[in-house]
């Protein structure tokens, strides 16, 4: 549809949903002559979409015109401490930190005091901290990434979420593609390893169900009971951070029966022989004591995917957020290239579809404008997983300094809120409250982060600015326009950057572009202004404008990838042996190694307990997470311990019990919810604010700053604890 269509004396708007999350919906905003949003919907003509929206977004209104809103710049009082004010979860509050200014004067102190740090400490000792609170093109990193390269400040390694599971799959397949999401009614079997499809990617879901109306089986493989295990035909309800063996267990089951598709492997595949020989020494009996299942059902479930055609995978990031996780998903993404399920319609797999949108990324955020920096060069990275070290230790050490590995004096936060998300929570608060870190948080709502800022800014909501995006679940490109103005003296993060940037005297034309025109640098047009983009060849700034949502356009049968080569690797070759690893000098195979921290660990007799820190089903990470009615939603288990009756039971713990969960990283004080939804030796909680939890902590003041083994990204899943009735 066009950008605005008026009926009466209203006007319906489109737009995408910009928060982190595969559907990337249409939606399509009502609007009335007054100009104020009225009503959200799903587009109806999106194959996608279909017409609906999530719970979370469908009282998407609600969260724009919240009382809690952030409408004007803030600035910490004199003499105010940084940290949550009074008492936990007591509302209002965090505004007595602060007093109003103006956007000109907030502008010129941050501006004058970056550029102070920068002088002082060296331009390296500012960190930028963002990630997809929205996955708008220009929204996650456009004029933002402009501004940073030219200021010569540290750049952010964003590992937290998808890291070490995209780089896992990109060693077996050199891209991110997978089977589309209309292609799952063709399946006759549906495996979701890790994916709580009704929960985290519910317009999957109608597609799910017209397979099994067909006939498919559904079968999730996840150590917790989700919407979408307690759903399913059969779910087997695995160890936590143990996938890699349960992969490897189903692969020696269809090499030792003949179940692979030896003409697919042939023409397709490298490292074939070697992968057979490591799988051997995984036998169903050797991972039934890894896993926690029975030989049986291991042989089963290797049978029946093997055997079931088509049979698809749909593998979240959940499975790669263990110590192991990127080897459990490169293990789990080899299957189908064992099996030849690329070959059938509705075969294959599907983690992540973004490899398919090849915007003009350099154009976006201009790499180049580093060599003006003072540095001349690019800047250090600094992982976003290790935030807690970024902020206490980074810096510290004998012949750290300005010149080489200066500290962090300055941290400039949009698009996330690491008080309440970042791992290892304890050594983060005690970073983002040195009196000697500077702190802007560029936000919508007063949350954990910016409790600890000197400048609070208000944000924008995707009915408020114009932006581009595509999607990691599916193969449309979207155009999102803006419904309403901003509320408030909210202000887009393309905006804002522009602003400082003319405010610090940067004076290249890139920081004068508009929406629009970066818009078209990221379609990256010809002279004809059709995109230069692969896949994006019959698309220009206004046939998008103009349709709202465009497919990609493939070669003939590239929609379904991985049904013939070449594919983007070193050998040309679906790789189970992988020639990029082996160059590094690291194990080109799959192998199972414990986590640290699991029950296999060293650490097991102190902390027995698995601990899953899960995502609640009505917020999007800690987004949505203030606001009243989604925490009704969430009622039942806020501020609950999920426990298995034999855990408790061994503890003397009774359902409604207050009880008391730590390790060496910190202690959270919680309700104990007495459940089989875990297993026994697992217990679970969910995300929350921490100044929205009892006694002000969240489970991220549990879990550890140990990367994974691919993609140094963060482990939320490999934790251990103990548990006590207070």
């Amino acid at each position: 549809m066009a950008a605005a269509t008026q009926t009466g004396p209203f006007r319906i708007v489109y737009t995408v949903c910009s928060h982190d999350c595969p559907d990337s919906c249409a939606v399509l905003v009502t609007v009335n002559s007054e100009g104020r949003a009225v009503k959200v919907q799903g587009d109806p003509a999106h194959p996608v979409t279909q017409g609906f929206l999530c719970g979370k977004v469908a009282k998407y209104l609600d969260r724009v015109y919240s009382p809690q809103r952030i409408l004007h710049p803030l600035r910490r009082k004199p003499g105010i401490p940084k940290g949550p004010l009074g008492k936990t979860g007591e509302k209002g509050r965090e505004l007595e930190a602060f007093e109003p200014i103006t956007w000109d004067e907030a502008l010129a102190a941050i501006a004058s005091r970056l550029q102070q740090i920068a002088a002082t400490h060296g331009p390296e000792s500012i960190l930028p901290y963002s990630y997809a609170g929205t996955i708008g093109l220009l929204g996650y990193g456009s004029m933002d990434r402009r501004f940073f390269h030219r200021l010569g400040a540290s750049q952010l390694d964003r590992t937290i979420c998808a890291e070490a599971g995209g780089q896992a799959f990109k060693l077996v397949y050199g891209k991110k593609l997978g089977t589309p999401n209309e292609e799952f009614p063709k399946s006759r079997l549906i495996l979701a390893w890790g994916a709580n499809i009704h929960g985290t990617n519910v317009h999957l879901w109608p597609f799910v169900e017209q397979a099994r109306r067909n006939g498919a089986r559904l079968i999730v493989i996840d150590p917790y009971r989700t919407r979408t295990a307690a759903l399913a035909d059969w779910h087997i309800s695995i160890r936590p951070g143990t996938d890699a063996a349960l992969a490897l267990g189903l692969m020696h089951v269809i090499l030792r029966e003949g179940l692979q598709d030896q003409h697919y492997i042939d023409e397709m595949t490298h490292g074939f022989a070697p992968l057979s020989e490591r799988v051997r020494a995984y036998t169903p009996e050797r991972v039934a004591q890894i896993t926690g299942l029975t030989p049986a059902e291991i042989e089963q479930l290797a049978r029946e995917y093997a055997t079931t055609k088509p049979a698809v995978i749909r593998m979240n990031y959940g499975v790669q957020r263990s110590e192991n996780g990127g080897t459990a998903v490169r293990a789990i993404a080899m299957l189908p290239a064992l099996t030849g399920a690329w070959r059938h319609l509705g075969g294959g797999a599907q983690l992540s579809m973004s490899g398919a949108f090849q915007w003009n990324s350099a154009a976006i955020e201009r790499p180049d404008l580093a060599l003006a920096s003072p540095l001349g060069r690019l800047a250090r990275v600094v992982n976003m997983s290790r935030l807690g070290h970024a902020l206490t230790e980074l810096g510290t050490l004998p012949g750290e300094g300005p010149a080489n590995n200066p500290r962090v004096h300055a941290l400039f936060v949009y698009n996330s809120n690491p008080a309440a998300i970042a791992p290892n929570q304890n050594a983060v608060r005690a970073g983002l409250q040195r009196p000697d870190l500077f702190t802007v948080v560029h936000e919508q709502f007063l949350t954990d982060t910016t409790d600890y800022a000197d400048f609070v800014l208000p944000a924008t909501t995707f009915l408020e600015h114009t932006d581009i995006q595509g999607a990691y679940g599916h193969y449309f490109v979207q155009q999102s326009n803006q419904a309403i103005a901003p509320v408030g003296e909210s202000r887009s993060n393309v905006w804002l950057f522009s602003q400082l940037a003319q405010r610090c005297g940067f004076t290249e034309p890139c920081f004068g572009d508009t929406p629009e025109e970066m818009i078209r640098q990221a379609l990256n047009p010809d002279a004809t202004g059709h995109s230069q983009n692969p896949g994006m060849e019959h698309i220009t700034a206004e046939s998008l404008a103009a349709e709202g949502h465009i497919h990609l356009q493939f070669p003939e049968g590239a929609a379904r990838p991985f049904q013939s080569g070449p594919v983007p690797t070193p050998t040309g070759r679906i790789e189970f042996y992988s020639e990029t690893l082996a160059a590094a000098g690291e194990d080109p195979l799959p192998a199972f190694i414990p986590p640290t921290e699991s029950r296999l660990g060293p650490d097991a007799a102190r902390f027995p307990l698995e601990f899953l820190p899960r995502k609640a089903d009505n917020y999007m990470n800690s987004t949505f997470a203030n606001l009243d009615g989604h925490r009704k939603m969430e009622a039942t288990t806020n501020h609950r311990l999920e426990i298995h009756p034999a855990d408790a039971a061994a503890r003397g713990i009774q359902d409604g019990d207050p009880i008391r969960i730590w390790n060496d990283r910190g202690t959270l004080n919680l309700t104990a919810l007495v459940s089989e939804k875990v297993n026994p030796g697992v217990v679970a909680s969910r995300l929350d604010w921490a100044k929205l939890t009892p006694g002000g902590q969240n489970v991220n003041s549990l879990t550890s700053e140990r990367l994974t083994d691919i993609g140094q990204a963060a482990t939320f899943y490999s934790t251990l604890v103990e548990v006590a009735k207070v």
